[in-house]
């Protein structure tokens, strides 16, 4: 496996946990109050969002040449370290 491949894996593997995260502040925003329950669909929605965008940007490095993913890796890293802090923030906010 080369250095591209294990990147992909090791960030799609982050992907995933933050898409089971997702799933867990999905059942947990269903268990609130009904007032709190509007904006914590919003923030799932937003994030979920972001989960996307950072999928996109995966998927851009994956599509990419041996010598051009470099150049894509430092905006998945943002991504993904961004949304992975804003999943804390928000399951820290769910409780």
């Amino acid at each position: 496996m080369n250095k591209k491949e294990a990147y992909e894996q090791k960030q799609q593997a982050q992907l995933d946990e933050i898409s089971a995260e997702l799933e867990k502040l999905k059942a947990k925003a269903s268990k609130a109050q009904a007032s709190a329950q509007i904006e914590y669909h919003k923030q799932i929605d937003e994030l979920r969002e972001r989960r996307d965008a950072a999928q996109a940007k995966l998927q851009a490095v994956k599509a990419s040449t041996e010598e051009a993913w470099q150049d894509l890796k430092s905006g998945v890293d943002s991504a993904v370290d961004s949304l992975g802090e804003s999943i804390k923030s928000a399951a820290s906010r769910f409780d």
